[in-house]
């Protein structure tokens, strides 16, 4: 499938399966369990995954924009799935055939959902400074502590899990580990009920001395600030930038019917007749377009190897988050009071989009990655030691 089919075929599943379920996986803070397994028994599971391993070979151009169709029909779902490339593509980065024959075939063939388990509740925003420990045996690793805010939490069938021996926690010099779900020692803690993003099952684990054998661990001890800026945080941002983006165009297509289709009760007069109405119209659609352009262009540039997109890659999730937010809080304005009846539509959008700013890297952490890399300062200076 070259990427033409690849949207054509998202479009599909986003309006076939995942539109129609939308509302109820909000509703009901339900995992999207139907949208999940035709995304799998797509080819688009093994979307990131390289052509040489049987997958689709997409890089970020293909991720953002699936992501971005997905999430119009449901962005639950769209984060869902969006885990599961991005850990997808951290684990192909450096695959042993062992991890190939494991994790990857299964992967493409539909059979297997993978997603990452990197946040912790200490150290929020510093995704990369994991305090769950690692301790080595001869033949496995014994991993404790505890990840939060998991996507797919207790549904996936393998979890990408960062380390850190106890005396380099604070180091920066940490590892990830593949921990299949069925692995004795996880304990998942309660159910996600969020404010948005409703259906994504953002649940809590505890790992106790859960052993997984060495063959597990991605790439060498240690050396995942590597992964972390050149897999991770790319594939990550332009996932969730995708998501985001989807919303805001979802919300801008809601505001432009509703203003179509309203009529002044006293002249009949349609609200897409005002000028102050195009006006807003105009100003809401430059700012999804800038943002989309922006994404395009930085993960054309990614993809194209160019050594200077990794500023233009961790600036999108910055755009996206502020425009999104912006574009869809507009939106329920100009839909006017219907809007705010229970249930609508971009009532849910408006709860989902609010995710943007907070998921790390948040906003603020990536202006500040954007601007040292611009100074050539390094990177995470006062973070790690």
């Amino acid at each position: 499938m070259d990427l033409q089919q690849i949207l054509q075929a998202t479009r599909a599943i986003a309006t076939e399966t995942l539109a129609p379920e939308a509302a109820a996986i909000d509703r009901e803070g339900r995992w999207p369990s139907t949208g999940m397994r035709r995304l799998l028994d797509s080819p688009l599971s093994g979307l990131v995954i390289p052509r040489r391993h049987g997958g689709l070979g997409q890089g970020l151009i293909g991720l953002s924009k699936v992501c971005e169709i997905l999430a119009a029909g449901c962005p639950s779902t769209a984060m869902c799935f969006g885990m599961h490339a991005v850990a997808s593509a951290v684990i192909a980065a450096r695959a042993t055939a062992e991890q190939v024959t494991q994790f990857l075939k299964p992967i493409v063939a539909g059979r297997h959902l993978t997603t990452l388990a990197l946040s912790e509740a200490g150290t929020g925003a510093h995704f990369y400074i994991p305090q769950t420990i690692v301790t080595s045996t001869e033949q496995h690793y014994l991993v404790t502590g505890q990840k939060s805010f998991i996507t797919s939490g207790g549904r996936a069938d393998s979890y990408v899990v960062s380390v850190a021996p106890a005396d380099e926690r604070q180091s920066g010099r940490f590892s990830c580990i593949v921990v299949p779900a069925d692995t004795e020692g996880m304990r998942w803690r309660g159910d996600w009920d969020g404010l948005g993003m409703r259906g994504n099952s953002s649940r809590t684990v505890d790992l106790r001395n859960v052993r997984v054998p060495k063959s597990h661990l991605l790439g060498a001890e240690g050396d995942q600030i590597w992964f972390v800026f050149e897999i991770i945080a790319p594939y990550f941002v332009m996932a969730m930038s995708g998501v985001y983006l989807g919303i805001a165009q979802r919300s801008l297509t809601l505001a432009i019917d509703s203003v179509r289709q309203r009529r002044h009760g006293h002249n009949g007069l349609s609200l897409a007749k005002r000028d102050v109405i195009q006006y807003q119209i105009g100003e809401l659609w430059a700012n999804v377009e800038r943002s989309r352009q922006l994404m395009y262009s930085a993960a054309t540039a990614f993809d194209d190897g160019e050594p200077t997109a990794l500023p233009a890659v961790l600036s999108v999730k910055a755009e996206v988050a502020q425009s999104a937010t912006h574009v869809t809080n507009e939106a329920m304005t100009l839909a006017g009071g219907r809007a705010y009846g229970q249930n609508s539509e971009l009532a849910r959008l408006l709860r989902d989009v609010r995710a943007a700013h907070v998921m790390a890297p948040t906003t603020d952490f990536l202006r500040l990655w954007v601007g040292r890399s611009v100074l050539g300062e390094p990177m995470l200076a006062d973070e790690v030691g």
